[in-house]
């Protein structure tokens, strides 16, 4: 793999902008990576984003043009590029070499946000989680040169953790959307409009169901992130230091949701930068897991992705 890598994208998308303004934690973590694991992260994050706004955008067709992306990825030629950041996105991947399933999967996922969202179980909610997150753990697990594919199990969980993270964080956000990603299991099939209510009207009962609802998938998160956490000895130790410092930022804004009480009528929960200072300080003892046997996967966290049949073959080697 070269070391003088350029991926160019116009200055008016720039990936380090983006970075500083929509993803915070990442941000900060990326200071500890070494020059072209962060430069080739941060066009990786460019892209997803790209997606996502695409995806949240309400002024055209976020179906079609997802699927057209989604044809222009897969297919060899560049003439329907719409984007810069798909270009760059098509030359990150000859160097990297992802699985284009799991960009189709992730692409997927935001596809099924283009109508009203209603997760109805914890199965669904994992996959959802799997589709639009843990892919992209996955692909960045290649990027920061993991020593084996038998990492890439332990990436798609941290990214599985820090989605439900933002399902938890932005139900309020989310319900205004029309989107509920509670499962139904959790909440009585509340449906968004009455999560609404609660928030604005003092729906004490409704707040309390909600607030159940939301520690269960943090409960949920835990799980994934002790995982993920776990994994990343597979990444050489800069790396290691770096995602293991944004994932336990981003871990920090469940538990200070939780320790404020669940409060989600609110608005969102944020992590200050000196909290992410002093969290920053908590990845030190994790690396002394690298003194130990590299990690064995616990598959019954991925027995909701069965039917993602490339995750399961070729993954878990």
């Amino acid at each position: 793999m070269g070391t003088n890598i350029e991926i160019p994208i116009e200055n008016d998308h720039n990936p380090d902008r983006l970075l500083e303004r929509h993803g915070k934690s990442f941000h900060w973590a990326r200071y500890f990576l070494g020059k072209e694991a962060a430069k080739k992260a941060t066009r990786l994050y460019a892209f997803c984003r790209y997606l996502d706004d695409i995806a949240d955008d309400t002024q055209y067709d976020n179906q079609g043009e997802l699927l057209d992306i989604k044809n222009s990825l897969n297919s060899a030629s560049n003439l329907n590029d719409k984007d810069p950041r798909i270009e760059s996105f098509k030359k990150l991947h000859k160097i990297v070499n992802f699985n284009l399933s799991t960009v189709n999967d992730l692409i997927d996922g935001l596809i099924t946000d283009q109508k009203d969202v209603c997760i109805n179980n914890e199965e669904l909610l994992i996959q959802y989680a799997y589709q639009v997150a843990g892919t992209v753990g996955l692909m960045m697990a290649s990027i920061l040169n993991a020593r084996s594919k038998r990492a890439f199990p332990f990436a798609i969980d941290l990214g599985i953790a820090m989605q439900l993270t933002n399902i938890a964080r932005d139900v309020l956000e989310d319900a205004e959307n029309h989107r509920r990603y509670i499962p139904g299991v959790f909440c009585n099939d509340m449906p968004s409009k009455e999560i609404l209510a609660g928030a604005f009207d003092n729906d004490l009962l409704t707040r309390e169901i909600i607030k159940s609802s939301i520690n269960q998938i943090l409960h949920i998160a835990e799980k994934y992130y002790d995982s993920g956490l776990l994994g990343l000895s597979y990444l050489p130790v800069r790396n290691h230091l770096a995602i293991g410092i944004a994932a336990i930022i981003y871990r920090q804004i469940g538990r200070k949701l939780v320790k404020k009480g669940t409060q989600w009528w609110t608005g969102r929960q944020v992590v200050g930068i000196f909290e992410k200072l002093i969290y920053s300080f908590l990845v030190i003892p994790a690396l002394f897991n690298r003194l130990k046997t590299l990690p064995e996967h616990d598959p019954t966290l991925h027995i909701p992705l069965k039917r993602f049949l490339h995750v399961n073959s070729n993954h878990q080697q």
